[in-house]
């Protein structure tokens, strides 16, 4: 069965609420450490991905917000933004596995990339992304981001999951916008 055609004109990035902690907790868990999706690191990574708590104090920091698209009361996608001098570092980039694969990350992207430009005026736009991820570094990289040589050991710190694999790095990547 084919999936259905996507209608981009509704998946417009809404500014999340406290209310949307837990949906945006869900989804990048399902994103990063689920089963299914191009975007899962369950291979190399186990546990999950975030906490509630992560989220709600992210979600308070001054300078940051999390921007949100339901479709039929699904958390279908989500992203972070916040600014930092001038760039705009984004995180909790996710995309529902059932609308990967059909150009709604790429237009989320860009919906994000705009946000950071026009309302936090921000010249530059960071993500940090596994070194150990080809293909996401590649899905980055044919939108403009270049990788910008720091490589750095996983944070374990962040308790954003456990190394499956020894010598996990991860990397930023940044975008001028």
């Amino acid at each position: 069965m084919k999936p259905e055609a996507i209608d981009f004109s509704r998946f417009t990035l809404q500014q999340a609420i406290p209310g949307h902690c837990s949906d945006i907790c869900d989804l990048v868990n399902l994103t990063y450490r689920g089963e299914t999706g191009w975007t899962r690191e369950t291979h190399i990574i186990g546990g999950n991905r975030t906490t509630l708590d992560e989220i709600a104090a992210a979600m308070a920091k001054p300078d940051a917000q999390f921007y949100v698209v339901y479709q039929r009361q699904l958390l279908a996608a989500c992203i972070y933004l916040a600014k930092e001098r001038y760039f705009a570092y984004v995180g909790f980039f996710s995309v529902h596995p059932d609308y990967q694969g059909r150009g709604v990350g790429k237009h989320i992207l860009r919906q994000a990339e705009a946000i950071a430009r026009q309302q936090l005026t921000a010249a530059k736009i960071r993500i940090f992304v596994v070194s150990q991820r080809p293909e996401l570094i590649a899905f980055y990289e044919r939108r403009g981001y270049q990788r910008i040589g720091n490589a750095q050991a996983y944070p374990l710190q962040l308790k954003t999951g456990a190394p499956k694999v020894p010598g996990l790095t991860i990397e930023y990547m940044e975008k001028h916008i």
